[in-house]
């Protein structure tokens, strides 16, 4: 019998995992991406607010554009691109409460509707949502658009802490660090989905990070801050953060 034609149809290029292998370090360099991310927003917004929005989201762009011509997994390129979203997501992630005045409930119900959104349109298509298995472009562009979603769902989560439940920076501080610590345990004891834990830890990194950049940036009047500055915090954590990435990077090199 006669073969059938192979199909013409065009696939998605096949690349390497194009997501750092999830370890502690993954988690510490995630949560000071955050923190980072929140400082450094909160400073740059003391200058020209309209134009720091605009100069970030051309980075954030360019840092997922980098990030995406990668035909396999470099920290570099990809933790930039989580940095520029916690930068650029900072800046824009109040604006349903600000300019529209929602209340925090609201937005945090939203933001978590939108992820749901997200990850069953990435369910439906791809049949997973392990990180994994970020081994093509339109994997990889559901994997980027469900970073970005956590992380308005985070900030929602954050700010709802602080101000609605009235915990300040040092209280939201405890119940994320207690809250992130759940999903490991339940993966470690109780048999808890690898996936499931991991975006539910991946969600929390948000507002715990934050939660630290702003205890020691803010002025003790607001919410009991440490008053360091925006400044030195965002500084310190790029520092580290580069340090970091640039030990793993040459660890795997070798």
């Amino acid at each position: 019998m006669p073969q059938h034609a192979p199909s013409t149809r065009p696939r998605v290029p096949v690349t390497t995992v194009k997501v750092p292998a999830v370890t502690a370090v993954f988690w510490l360099v995630k949560v000071l991406t955050t923190g980072t991310g929140e400082a450094a927003a909160d400073g740059a917004a003391a200058w020209n607010l309209p134009v720091v929005v605009a100069v970030s989201g051309l980075g954030l762009v360019a840092a997922l554009w980098w990030q995406l011509r990668a035909d396999r997994c470099q920290p570099g390129r990809y933790w930039t691109a989580v940095t520029m979203v916690a930068v650029f997501g900072t800046m824009v992630a109040d604006g349903p409460h600000v300019v529209l005045g929602l209340p925090y409930p609201v937005t945090a119900g939203l933001a978590a509707l939108a992820l749901a959104v997200v990850f069953a349109v990435w369910h439906r298509l791809e049949g997973t949502l392990d990180v994994h298995s970020i081994t093509t472009r339109r994997r990889e562009l559901l994997y980027w658009a469900a970073v970005l979603t956590t992380f308005a769902l985070g900030t929602a989560l954050g700010d709802l802490a602080a101000v609605v439940w009235h915990l300040g920076f040092a209280g939201s501080i405890v119940l994320f660090a207690v809250a992130i610590a759940v999903p490991w345990v339940g993966w470690a004891r109780f048999g808890l989905s690898p996936v499931v834990a991991f975006w539910a830890a991946y969600v929390l990194t948000r507002p715990l990070g934050a939660s630290v950049a702003d205890w020691l940036g803010k002025p003790a009047h607001l919410a009991g801050g440490l008053g360091l500055g925006d400044d030195p915090v965002a500084v310190t954590g790029l520092v580290l953060i580069a340090v970091l990435v640039a030990t793993t990077t040459r660890r795997a090199t070798r």
